[in-house]
């Protein structure tokens, strides 16, 4: 009976149907990515503290316009959504007034196609805030380069940091966010 079955041309298309699915599957999914990890190790801004001698630098640099050292412009804390994730988010003003995006302490899953994004939209916990990164403005500022670690990521110069409220690790390919962080302003 099994030997009959083999020879029938029906067979051979659904061995081959279901072959093909299970490669797609295995593409789309890369389930394998549940056991792999990179780790990214990049230097973050060295960020004076403010102090009294410091202040009247600061108001001398105030005065010229042109900080003299990095400023933290916002900072926020990972929230879980899709995955775990975890870690501290800070949007930094550079002395030559180009801004970067750092991620301090990231620790999350790899998954297929994941991003950094800049968004609009205010962070929601749970699954309510799995899908909202995409339904405003946002600004892709590259693949996330390691699920663990400190990375940096250089805005283009025609994203406002202003414009965004919440970065999030976000995952492409299926539309959701592995985690995000609200942008909190940081008073000077």
């Amino acid at each position: 009976m099994t030997r009959r079955l083999l020879r029938a041309p029906v067979a051979w298309i659904v061995v081959a149907v279901l072959g093909i699915g299970a490669a797609g599957a295995l593409y789309w999914f890369q389930p394998w990515r549940l056991f792999t990890d990179t780790v990214v190790a990049e230097p973050l801004s060295t960020v004076p503290q403010p102090s009294r001698s410091a202040s009247a630098t600061a108001s001398a640099s105030a005065a010229a316009d042109v900080p003299a050292a990095p400023i933290v412009l916002a900072e926020g804390t990972f929230v879980t959504h899709e995955h775990d994730t975890s870690g501290t988010v800070r949007m930094v003003r550079n002395p030559d007034g180009s801004h970067q995006l750092e991620i301090d302490g990231l620790d999350t899953s790899d998954g297929p196609d994941l991003r950094v994004w800049l968004s609009d939209q205010r962070v929601r916990t749970g699954t309510a805030g799995w899908r909202v990164f995409d339904d405003g403005r946002y600004a892709e500022l590259g693949k996330l380069k390691g699920n663990h670690g400190d990375q940096v990521y250089r805005l283009a110069a025609r994203v406002d940091p202003a414009a965004f409220r919440s970065v999030s690790i976000w995952c492409k390919r299926f539309a959701v966010s592995f985690g995000a962080a609200e942008l909190a302003p940081v008073s000077s």
